[in-house]
């Protein structure tokens, strides 16, 4: 036990720091599993703030938390894009299809460029 009176607060402090931080990672970890279990953007925008409110607060270094951010929306993505691969192909034929017929549509003659000739220095004496 601290005997010093500045000890004795430094414990105390320690203590609430230690509790604070448990529990911010007990919310980091809550939410993390709620991502994998129902991966929706509102779950994964909690998560994301979590873990931001642990960087921000210093309790992990900013590469852990961006390390942690990838790959809650890594999972989330592979968890609720799961399509099969010829409908998925399907989108792509038929998006492309349209864009092509915008950008053909869009597009304008090129103008024509007019080329004048610059009087020399000795043609302009």
């Amino acid at each position: 036990m601290p005997i010093i009176k500045s000890a004795k607060k430094a414990a105390r402090q320690a203590i609430k720091r230690k509790a604070k931080n448990e529990a911010i990672k007990k919310e980091i970890t809550s939410t993390r599993k709620a991502v994998a279990k129902d991966p929706s953007a509102k779950n994964l925008s909690a998560a994301q703030s979590a873990i931001d409110k642990a960087y921000k607060k210093g309790l992990i270094k900013k590469n852990t938390a961006s390390r942690r951010k990838a790959k809650l929306a890594k999972l989330a993505k592979a968890l609720s894009g799961a399509k099969p691969a010829k409908k998925a192909a399907a989108e792509k034929t038929a998006t492309k299809a349209t864009t092509a017929k915008k950008t053909t549509a869009a597009k304008k003659p090129a103008a024509k460029k007019t080329t004048t000739k610059k009087a020399t220095t000795k043609e302009a004496k």
